[in-house]
């Protein structure tokens, strides 16, 4: 029986300019290709040699990633001749061609349509790219679990500091999303723990502290009292309900509706952690729904933003929905920053930070913790950290004080 495994450049080439890597396996005349999840420059290619040249940046990942393929097609044939089973080019590569998502970004595909089937638009959007960037930094090629080591990431590191020029904040995001993608193959027993490249002694995620910087009292009630046109009006809105609110997430302010206050209370589950609570309805707040007449929006929404869209338990919509409004409101609030001449930026999110800030050394964690509805005390504890200088301050005083 007449049989051959050689390792080819597929001629259909991608519109980057780069050609499939496939093990040809003829048996008797005809022949199958086992495609190996990697594509390369013609020019990067030895055809003689059955090789990627070194002037492929992962050559030597990719030659032993061809070798290996070829061993097993080779002990494949051998154990399907011995057994007597059909030893046609077909069958063999049937038997050595990997099951769908075994690869890296098998598996990533595989993780972003389940953030989308679970609604986690926001999560996808900021996700994927960052999956598409690994690709393009490996040369728009598949990678195995197991090639992705300490090394491999730290020159992804370097690649993404000095050529697209990001963050040390932002490189954790990347790295936070190739570490889901890996704990979800090691759970699905697609790879050993033992490759796991995180973890003491491996690559570390931890995340460089940020400024998070408030609105001053004084500032708040610039903004309270500036005579604004209407877009910027009720951007404005939406900013002091969500402060007054002990910094009421964006994304829940939109969702709420008019059956949610009662008895002068507000009653709402925060979308993050479902945690329910409610919360005293301050009379600025009231002052505020005065201009936001009930019954007007459909599904009884107390604001219009959300209220085209046919169905709010369509998860994945109303989130992209809701990012859509964010993005207008925080348009608006830079003009509405420019208007009371506000040298600091003005964003949805800065009314979170704004509470925190005027209610550090006044309100007790046990109770800020509350009303962030965190689970754990120590994530109150860390996040209000940004936000007290009372006893640095102090300190630095009884020093001074004495010159």
């Amino acid at each position: 029986m007449a049989t051959s495994l050689k390792v080819v450049l597929r001629k259909k080439g991608n519109q980057d300019g780069t050609y499939p890597l496939a093990i040809r396996v003829t048996v008797e005349r005809k022949s199958s290709y086992l495609y190996l999840g990697h594509r390369i420059r013609e020019v990067d290619w030895d055809g003689v040699k059955e090789q990627v040249k070194k002037s492929h940046p992962n050559s030597v990942r990719l030659n032993n990633l061809i070798l290996k393929k070829k061993v097993e097609a080779n002990d494949k044939m051998l154990e399907m001749a011995a057994l007597n089973k059909d030893v046609s080019s077909k069958a063999v590569r049937k038997q050595i061609k990997p099951q769908e998502g075994l690869s890296f970004f098998g598996q990533a595909k595989l993780y972003c349509d389940q953030l989308e089937a679970t609604g986690k638009y926001n999560q996808k959007s900021a996700d994927s790219p960052r999956v598409e960037q690994f690709r393009k930094f490996l040369g728009g090629s598949d990678i195995n679990f197991a090639e992705i080591d300490t090394s491999l990431l730290k020159k992804f590191r370097a690649y993404l500091i000095g050529t697209r020029n990001v963050s040390e904040r932002t490189v954790m995001n990347y790295f936070v999303v190739i570490r889901n993608i890996f704990n979800r193959a090691i759970a699905a027993g697609l790879v050993d723990s033992k490759y796991y490249p995180f973890g003491k002694g491996k690559v570390s995620i931890k995340f460089p502290d940020s400024m998070k910087i408030g609105l001053s009292i004084e500032e708040v009630r610039a903004l309270e009292n500036a005579e604004l046109p209407k877009g910027e009006n009720h951007a404005r809105n939406l900013w002091l309900i969500s402060f007054y609110f002990a910094g009421m997430r964006i994304s829940d302010l939109l969702r709420l509706k008019w059956s949610d206050f009662q008895n002068d209370r507000l009653y709402y589950s925060m979308g993050k952690n479902l945690k329910a609570g409610s919360l005293k309805v301050p009379e600025k707040v009231l002052e505020i729904l005065e201009q936001y007449p009930r019954g007007i929006n459909a599904h009884d929404l107390v604001f219009h933003d959300l209220a085209s869209l046919p169905d709010l338990s369509k998860v994945y919509d109303v989130q992209i929905r809701i990012k859509t409004r964010v993005k207008s409101c925080d348009e608006y609030l830079e003009k509405v920053a420019k208007i009371i001449e506000l040298d600091k930026p003005l964003t949805m999110h800065i009314s979170r930070h704004t509470f925190a800030q005027l209610s550090a050394d006044r309100i007790p964690a046990n109770i800020l913790q509350q009303l962030y509805r965190h689970s754990d005390i120590k994530t109150t504890m860390g996040y209000q950290n940004n936000f007290i200088n009372k006893t640095t301050d102090d300190a630095l005083d009884s020093v001074l004080n004495m010159v």
